[in-house]
Order: structure tokens, then C-alpha cells, then sequence
């Protein structure tokens, strides 16, 4: 009898944390590009997601983004913006540069190869 109400209790548990996984506010980390001789540098760390995950880029400048994946899962292999037609290959521990024409005011969207770990651009 206590066994079935431990797995009861555990069962509760998991779907409780599947719950907040899918559904739950989480903290979304927010980062800007830095300007150097006109042309913006912003780096982005991938681990379990991309850190920042909202960049925020100024309009009209042509930009650096610096990928580097410390994330050894399959999923995060490459990162793929739709928008502009990018598909790279982001190696374990390497930086991998994708330069941006000047963009439009907008937002920008760009996710793993999977389509499971998502990050965007405000571009202002």
C-alpha cells in the first residue's frame, strides 16, 4: 500500500513540474549590443537555451552576433534564423559569428535546429 502511494506522490510531482515547464512564467534574459565603429557586437552563450535570450539591436547599424555553444545536446547543434535564410552550425565551445546587414525596426525571431529553443531580436 505505501509503495502505490509513493508512486502516486511522484507521478503528482512530475506532472506538476511538466506543468510548469510548458505553461510556467519564466525569466527571460534580456540583453543589448555594443557599439564599436559603427557596427554592433552582441554575443550570445548557449546552454539549455540561448542567454540572452531577447537581444536588443539598434536600427540601421550592421551587426555581429558571436554564438558559442557550451550546450553538448544534439537539439542546440545549430541555430537558424528564418527571417534572413541562416542555418549555422554552432560547434561545442567555439564562437561562430553570423553578420547582420543593417536591419528595419522590428522583431526578429531565431530557434535551435529542432525548433525547441527559441530566441528573438528587437531591433529599435
Amino acid at each position: 500500500m505505501m509503495i502505490k502511494i509513493f508512486v502516486l506522490i511522484i507521478g503528482l510531482l512530475l506532472v506538476g513540474l511538466i506543468f510548469w515547464w510548458f505553461f510556467g512564467k519564466h525569466k527571460i534574459s534580456t540583453g543589448e549590443s555594443k557599439v564599436l565603429e559603427n557596427r554592433q557586437l552582441a554575443t550570445v552563450i548557449v546552454n539549455g537555451g540561448y542567454n540572452p535570450a531577447v537581444l536588443k539591436l539598434k536600427q540601421g547599424i550592421p551587426t555581429r552576433l558571436v554564438f558559442n555553444r557550451k550546450d553538448a545536446s544534439s537539439c542546440l547543434e545549430h541555430v537558424v534564423f528564418s527571417d534572413f535564410g541562416i542555418d549555422k552550425v554552432l560547434p561545442l565551445n567555439k564562437d561562430v559569428e553570423i553578420s547582420l546587414d543593417a536591419l528595419k525596426a522590428g522583431e526578429y525571431n531565431y530557434a535551435c535546429g529542432m525548433n525547441m529553443f527559441h530566441g528573438k531580436i528587437i531591433v529599435k
